[in-house]
């Protein structure tokens, strides 16, 4: 079936590496960590204390009492549209498509505090902390009024957004989305996460033989996309193009991944597939790459399932290693990356010197960006608990 293309014109960023592209970028670029000792909150009674947080004061100070992820999402979405006439943002078609899995807990947190130490008479009215506020704060601030809709899927959460802005352009329910996803470090998470003990008292080492499981982060990750039509008739820059998108669960356990990597697999089959493309296509891989044991041994069979021996030679990273788990927001800020590594034809390195583990079998990019063809596939793949398996192919775009 021939379906319209869906492409990307703007991008916005805020993470732990800082606020706006181009300085996430060159971040990235030069392999720089932003895990560090973790000032949000107190950490004395985890296991670990590390975590890439962004600066408060590095980001947009929207609304009076809007929480972290509302002001990392309305950053890096402002960011993203900053070329798009306003009455075409304003419109009535044109939507956002947003993941997130904590909301405002950090916010909810703190209020909870100070009601148990007594502190009722400090506190300003808070809204309830619901998974859609960063979505829904980006519908305000941009004054969309268009379809707004939050997936709150785990890990996968802005992927799966990805994927239904997609799915919503070329129904031609609308012509442009702004998509991608923002999610907050909170004391919950964080907590959660160490009683796992899924969390690395060191900076997280994806795909290396020692690795020992994740570092958390926050920001926002966000995508303009348009169809193709829409974009040349507007004259707007085109940066590549979302080509597809795959879904699918493993259906085994309720945090483990599939030792096989079959649910992984079948997702990655399914975008190729919905893209028109055969695995041979794809020329670089942004991955899940979560550093823990068991996730990125199963994250390197599916990869092996799909590309067979090609596996050992695709050029692999993980955002992850840079900037921390992202949660909710990961599938956003990683494709910003993947689409980033498509313009500029790099693939910037996994944080550290540690070697690859050779177990893993497969190319991973260390220690220098890598350089890519002229013409790229990048996969982007986010793999989360319930065995929930989402994934996005961007590639590069010829008109």
């Amino acid at each position: 079936m021939t379906v319209a293309p869906v492409v990307v014109t703007g991008l916005g960023a805020v993470c732990g590496l800082g606020v706006g592209v181009e300085t996430v970028w060159q971040g990235a670029l030069a392999g720089r960590a932003a895990v560090a000792p973790l000032r949000l909150f107190p950490t004395a009674t985890h296991r670990t204390t590390l975590a890439a947080a962004v600066p408060d004061d590095a980001v947009l100070a929207a609304g009076r009492g809007w929480s972290r992820a509302e002001r990392f999402a309305c950053t890096a979405a402002a960011e993203a549209v900053r070329d798009l006439p306003a009455a075409v943002r304003q419109g009535a078609r044109t939507g956002v498509f947003f993941g997130s899995s904590t909301g405002a807990l950090f916010e909810a947190e703190r209020f909870l505090a100070a009601i148990l130490h007594g502190h009722e008479g400090r506190l300003r009215p808070l809204a309830a902390q619901q998974n859609d506020g960063p979505g829904s704060a980006v519908a305000r601030h941009l004054g969309v009024r268009g379809p707004v809709a939050t997936w709150s899927t785990a890990c996968t959460s802005a992927n799966v957004a990805l994927g239904a802005a997609l799915d919503a352009l070329r129904a031609g329910e609308v012509d442009v989305a702004i998509a991608g996803g923002a999610d907050e470090l909170c004391e919950t998470t964080y907590a959660g996460f160490n009683s796992l003990r899924a969390v690395d008292p060191q900076p997280t080492r994806p795909f290396r033989r020692t690795r020992a499981g994740l570092s958390l982060g926050e920001g926002a990750g966000v995508l303009l996309l348009e169809t193709a039509a829409h974009a040349r008739a507007r004259g707007a820059r085109v940066l590549c193009e979302l080509a597809g998108a795959g879904r699918s669960c493993d259906a085994h356990h309720v945090s483990a991944p599939d030792p096989e990597g079959r649910g992984a697999a079948a997702a990655i089959r399914t975008a190729l597939a919905e893209a028109g493309l055969e695995p041979a296509a794809v020329t670089f891989v942004n991955a899940h790459g979560t550093g823990t044991p068991h996730n990125d041994d199963s994250e390197a069979k599916a990869l092996h399932a799909v590309f067979g021996a090609r596996a050992a030679a695709i050029p692999v990273t993980s955002s992850k290693s840079l900037i921390g788990h992202l949660l909710g927001a990961a599938g956003g800020i990683e494709a910003v990356f993947t689409a980033l590594s498509i313009v500029h034809r790099l693939v910037p390195p996994l944080a550290g010197s540690e070697p690859a583990d050779p177990e893993l079998g497969l190319d991973v990019v260390l220690g220098a960006p890598r350089p890519l063809p002229l013409a790229n596939v990048g996969l982007s793949t986010n793999l989360a608990f319930g065995g929930n398996n989402a994934v996005v192919l961007l590639r590069s775009w010829q008109p």
